[in-house]
């Protein structure tokens, strides 16, 4: 049994007392005579026990608007196949989104020049009543796909919101996206109206992106109609040829004045979202979330397990090509106000996120891990004019923070702060693991599995096991469970990605480790990029945790190279500028991996790159680099941020021999 990691911090009394979760529990005791006290481990084994009791306590504390009975809560809820949620229940999303006092605020936005403003709910009602009065005089309906090549900016939500309140879909990818990209998933989702920008700055260069939206647009027979929000810079969308139906935004708005929203009431399983996978192996898959399951899922956690209230004001960098845009949207749901940032995380200089969060009083603040781990590899430390007191619960999303970035954290920027660590993601709509508002936070480890995630770690024969590595799977349905994939009519392929592995369990793709001793869990990366060498399953994480030791690295990919009928090791560096690999340099990389880790971990070979493929969330591009050694085609480029990259990669000479 592996000894618990220290802990890093401990939540007092006070805090645990003050916490949403602890007035959940409240209620759950009021409702149901059961009492869990302060017991994390005892309210999340009944919590997936008694799964349609559970849901129905959160909806009920949520305050989620609705008609219809609560009851019953789940059907055939033995198993994922026929399991059905909240059947009696009719909602509208943005109902529920909305639904704040007039005068509340409900966000801030922010670019990367400093520009700022505020909206209340007030004016974000007008917005949206504004947008659906046009979407509904336009056709769009109830089922109606809309899609978005807009920006981190409140015209995106009151777009998003005008189009849900009315029953559409919605869909977006973000302006950066290159054309190829824009089609792989819009191509699939098939939308009839779609608005887009005209530009964008990032890093503080222009980009007039007309002629990318055009190509789109011709691409695109399904679109009849497409809105254009001009933005700073560019010309008027005159001087482009659209091909179809085209209006400016205000254009499109011009004829509606704000008036009382009317929400269109649908079943708990209406589609409202298509998402996307980042599509690494091949051509995005297109992810179909329902209106309960998305909301009921992420704006519970948002509530009980990252503890956000009417007065918190919590922000994530994102754009609306990642899932996370609205995951910060549906922070909304529980009345805090949001900051939309539009522009780089790294301009003007590194520290620009975390002086967003100090100058906008960030309570419950979101970064992308990779974020955090760049900040403490060019060794940023905010300096006293950088208040981030306010700051009392930080969450380290898109990737898995190392245990180094644990302790950055707390030496460099805040010893009292609840770190939070999460494994979930696109398919689910939120966190398979994560948030434990009552317990201690562990160095490198996630502390719990999400309430109403029956998660377990499967040996190679599907045995549950503790302290010992293996494929991570959620063993019984939970709400946000997607309706499936576009082009799917049988269900078959979503059956295959999801299920086939481990027959009967939701399996994501992480290889994993529960902690016995204190409930948490170790996440070593990818399932389908773990390494192999003499058929010992080695997951990239735990080789990445040495290497990020080394002052010289800056970055790295580590993949596996089929190599004389075994696998051997494969490391690819990017170096401090100016540094340049030599034998001592890599004789102290694989000391350092021996020495922190066991010799299966030290890589054979040790090669230097200029860049590090990753993708467009900036997750390192493990698998394309992968395929790319072992001479396999890249199965979709248009996923990658920086594709030039991975050109360094192939027919390397260091690899023949």
């Amino acid at each position: 049994m592996n000894e618990p990691a220290p802990i890093l911090w401990q939540p007092s009394p006070e805090v645990i007392e003050a916490r949403n979760l602890t007035a959940f529990a409240a209620q759950i005791k009021e409702n149901l005579g059961l009492d869990f006290g302060r017991d994390y481990d005892a309210l999340w084994r009944w919590s997936v026990t008694e799964k349609g009791a559970f849901w129905r306590e959160c909806w009920k504390f949520l305050g989620i608007v609705s008609e219809g009975p609560l009851e019953p809560a789940l059907v055939n809820g033995d198993s994922f196949a026929g399991a059905t949620w909240f059947p009696e229940v009719r909602l509208n999303y943005a109902e529920t989104i909305l639904k704040w006092p007039d005068d509340q605020v409900a966000l801030a936005a922010v670019n990367e020049a400093g520009a700022r403003y505020e909206l209340t709910f007030a004016d974000l009602r007008a917005g949206a009543s504004r947008a659906q009065q046009a979407l509904a005089a336009s056709g769009v309906e109830a089922g109606t796909r809309v899609g978005a090549i807009l920006l981190n900016t409140p015209e995106s939500i009151m777009a998003m919101l005008g189009a849900t309140s009315l029953g559409a879909v919605w869909t977006s990818v973000s302006p950066d996206f290159g054309a190829p990209g824009m089609l792989d998933r819009l191509a699939q989702a098939a939308p009839e109206v779609l608005f887009a920008v005209d530009g964008y700055t990032f890093a503080g260069k222009r980009y007039d992106v007309r002629e990318k939206i055009a190509e789109v647009v011709a691409a695109l027979p399904s679109v009849r109609e497409i809105i254009v929000l001009g933005t700073e810079g560019t010309p008027d969308i005159g001087a482009m040829n659209f091909g179809t139906k085209a209006q400016t935004w205000d254009d499109f708005h011009a004829p509606f004045d704000p008036a009382p929203m009317a929400y269109t009431r649908l079943p708990f399983d209406h589609p409202l979202f298509i998402l996307y996978t980042s599509g690494t192996t091949g051509i995005p898959k297109c992810i179909v979330h329902s209106a309960g399951g998305s909301m009921l899922k992420s704006v519970g956690e948002h509530a009980m397990l990252f503890d956000l209230k009417p007065s918190d004001t919590a922000f994530f960098p994102t754009t609306l090509g990642w899932m996370m845009w609205n995951f910060l949207v549906n922070y909304l749901g529980t009345g805090a106000k949001i900051v939309c940032y539009d522009g780089s995380p790294f301009y003007p200089d590194t520290g620009r996120l975390w002086q967003l969060a100090a100058d906008e009083g960030v309570t419950v603040l979101g970064l992308g891990s990779s974020y955090i781990e760049a900040c403490r590899k060019n060794g940023f430390a905010p300096d006293q004019s950088l208040d981030l007191s306010a700051v009392r619960k930080i969450i380290a999303g898109g990737s898995v923070l190392s245990p180094e970035g644990f302790d950055y954290v707390y030496e460099h920027i805040a010893r009292d702060v609840h770190l939070s660590s999460g494994s979930g993601g696109t398919e689910i709509m939120g966190c398979l693991l994560g948030s434990n508002p009552w317990g201690p936070v562990r160095r490198g480890e996630l502390q719990a599995p999400a309430l109403g995630m029956d998660m377990a770690v499967l040996d190679t024969g599907g045995a549950a096991i503790s302290d010992a590595k293996g494929e991570l799977v959620c063993r019984s349905p939970f709400p946000s469970l997607p309706l499936g994939l576009l082009g799917d009519a049988d269900g078959a392929r979503f059956q295959e990605t999801y299920f086939s592995q481990n027959p009967g369990n939701w399996t994501q793709g992480d290889f994993a480790e529960s902690v016995a001793d204190s409930g948490g869990y170790i996440v070593y990366g990818r399932s389908d990029a773990t390494l192999n060498p003499g058929g010992v399953r080695i997951g990239t994480a735990e080789i990445y945790r040495q290497v990020d030791k080394v002052p010289e690295v800056l970055e790295s990919v580590v993949v596996g190279q089929n190599w004389q009928q075994d696998v051997r090791v494969v490391l690819f560096v990017r170096l401090q500028g100016g540094v340049e690999l030599n034998e001592a340099l890599a004789d102290k990389i694989r000391a350092t991996a021996r020495a922190g880790a066991s010799p299966r971990h030290v890589p054979r070979k040790i090669v230097q790159v200029d860049d590090i493929p990753k993708t467009r969330t900036g997750k390192i591009a493990e698998i394309a680099v992968r395929d790319l050694v072992n001479g396999d085609p890249v199965g979709n480029r248009e996923a990658l941020a920086n594709a030039d990259a991975l050109d360094a990669f192939a027919n390397r000479a260091e690899l023949r021999d």
